[in-house]
């Protein structure tokens, strides 16, 4: 018999603002500005706050944009039908699908990274998310076909993309190992 009573919403984690890796960026961030500071003078600092304070407003539309979709990805998406093409047991397709899809999506990481997370909370296993990410950082169409080939000689093209065709799912088929030896 089924329970007819809604399900209660899953307990979110509360995420933290202030963590260790912010910490981290911080003081590296403070130690570059002292360094400028004193190397070029306060001019030069200004300059580099103004310039990084335009950059972050460029950036954040398609941030809050890759966050969106990342957000709204699982709510679109059946959790069955993910899982089922790039879940745990999708198998060997599973990690071709990712790899496929990451290397066909255009765009930087600000749309990749959350797309990613989205799949991994509408099913997806870690080891397509790596495929798929994998699949986007050495694979890239939007990238091989526009920069690699008006740049680099045919020949050097063709030869990393066919050495790198295999390593995403290689990753896949590694974190997958990895997690079936853990248990």
């Amino acid at each position: 018999m089924k329970n007819t009573e809604a399900d209660p919403p899953p307990i979110r984690k509360k995420r933290q603002i202030i963590d260790g890796s912010l910490l981290v960026l911080s003081a590296f961030t403070a130690l570059a500005g002292i360094a400028v500071f004193l190397s070029s003078g306060a001019g030069r600092a200004l300059e580099i706050v103004a310039d990084t304070f335009t950059f972050l407003a460029v950036l954040s539309p398609k941030i809050a944009a890759g966050i969106f979709i990342a957000a709204t990805l699982p709510l679109m998406l059946p959790k069955e039908h993910v899982g089922r093409l790039i879940g745990r047991e999708s198998g060997l397709r599973g990690l071709l699908i990712a790899a496929f899809c990451g290397a066909a999506i255009p765009g930087g990481p600000m749309m990749t990274f959350p797309i990613a997370a989205g799949l991994g909370v509408a099913g997806a296993d870690l080891g397509a998310m790596i495929a798929f990410i994998s699949g986007w950082s050495l694979l890239g169409l939007n990238r091989t076909l526009i920069w690699e080939f008006s740049f680099l000689p045919a020949d050097l093209v063709w030869t990393r993309y066919l050495l790198s065709l295999p390593v995403p799912i290689l990753l896949g088929l590694a974190v997958r190992t990895f997690l079936q030896v853990r248990k």
